[in-house]
């Protein structure tokens, strides 16, 4: 692991600005605006206000990610129960922060439930299930903050896929965070029926 991150130079590292007091005097819509004028960087917001600009992946996380999303597609296509999202979504969660998970699904009965105009913004929700997938420039605690941050917000279920460590922490509300340790797959039951990811492809 330690190898892994060493090869990471600076230009893949999370930039982190305060932007507290210029943020508190713009609205949604402007901030909105701001991420729409500038779409070749993700962007993300605290809670406390803090500005982060997420760096662009590497090949392998890029071959990981895609791949991830190409097996959560195939079970959408016949599950049909809801809608997914990639990690170029901004959700706006009950907190205030602005965030953009790796991979994201919402059940079709809470994704209608928005209007045309918020399915068409940055949807003011956090979603019923979210996926962090770590990457060597990713910090683990700040992963581990994301989650539980999702879940206080509303989420039934949460993946943080570790490939550098090969274990997967499963996060759910009101229970204890579960590590598994180099698991062949990962089961989405009860929330995402018959849904189990081979976890294994991605390491």
């Amino acid at each position: 692991m330690q190898v892994e991150t060493a090869l990471v130079d600076s230009s893949f590292l999370p930039i982190v600005l305060d932007f507290r007091d210029v943020l508190k005097k713009i609205n949604d819509d402007e901030f909105e605006n701001f991420c729409r004028h500038n779409p070749d960087v993700e962007i993300e917001l605290t809670k406390e206000g803090e500005l982060i600009i997420m760096p662009p992946t590497g090949g392998r996380t890029g071959i990981r990610n895609f791949s991830l999303i190409g097996y959560f597609f195939n079970w959408l296509e016949k599950d049909k129960s809801g809608v997914g999202f990639d990690s170029s979504t901004v959700f706006k969660l009950p907190n205030g922060a602005k965030r953009s998970p790796d991979l994201a699904w919402i059940t079709n009965e809470r994704w209608e439930k928005l209007t045309n105009v918020e399915q068409e913004k940055f949807p003011p929700l956090c979603p019923d299930f979210v996926v962090e997938l770590r990457s060597p420039s990713d910090s683990l605690v700040n992963l581990q903050n994301k989650m539980e941050e999702y879940i206080e917000n509303g989420a039934v279920l949460g993946w943080l896929i570790d490939p550098l460590e090969k274990k997967v922490h499963v996060y759910r509300p009101d229970a204890e965070i579960e590590v598994l340790d180099n698991p062949k797959q990962v089961s989405g039951e009860p929330l995402l029926k018959e849904f189990a990811l081979n976890v294994k492809k991605l390491w």
